[in-house]
């Protein structure tokens, strides 16, 4: 058997009980997926995704008419070129991958 260590961590109850249920839907024990956590930080050399603030929405309440304007405008110019999904497109995406 391989050497192993231990890792103690703290880790809010609730976030600890929703990522246990995915990892056992996908069989995969928590300790392995935390062994694969370390080993992709070692590969990519740091998190293995970004970390950073969200984009905030846009907020038409705090744009100046000539902003708003523009991000109309940007809208008005995708509709005319046919650069839309429509909501049925939208809602069978979401149905299948979030099972919404």
């Amino acid at each position: 058997m391989a050497k192993t260590a231990n890792l103690y961590a703290r880790i809010e109850p609730d976030v600890k009980e929703q990522a246990e249920m995915i990892l056992t839907a996908l069989g995969i024990p928590a300790s392995n997926a935390i062994n694969m956590f370390y080993k992709q930080i070692i590969l990519q050399g740091g998190l293995p995704f970004d970390v950073k603030l969200p984009t905030a929405p846009l907020d038409c309440s705090k744009m100046t008419k000539e902003e708003f304007d523009s991000e109309i405008g940007k809208g008005l110019a995708d509709v005319a070129s046919g650069n839309v999904i429509s909501a049925e497109d939208v809602f069978s995406e979401l149905h299948k991958k979030y099972g919404i």
